[in-house]
């Protein structure tokens, strides 16, 4: 089993977005408590990858047309940080 610890930013944001976006936010995180972040590569639709740039060291799965999470994974511990969730723009803010 995988940890998921989300950044209060994220609770937050998750309730002003549309529902099929909030669904397949959580469906992202049943897929990784389950299979890790191995188990979001096996999932097209994810479009799971790494980040190059100012967010190096995280990656990102896209959640609809727009939505994308940002997370990274905690080498040292069986455990994911998720770190944001925004539309595609990965511009610091």
């Amino acid at each position: 089993m995988w940890l998921i610890l989300e950044h209060r930013r994220v609770q937050r944001r998750v309730g002003s977005l549309p529902r099929i976006v909030q669904a397949r936010y959580q469906k992202w995180k049943d897929i990784v408590e389950t299979s890790g972040p191995a188990g979001l590569r096996r999932v097209k639709g994810y479009h799971d990858e790494a980040l190059r740039g100012v967010w190096k060291g995280h990656r990102s799965s896209r959640l609809g047309a727009q939505h994308r999470l940002i997370y990274r994974i905690v080498a040292n511990r069986i455990q994911v940080e998720v770190v944001d969730l925004r539309t595609h723009d990965y511009r610091v803010r």
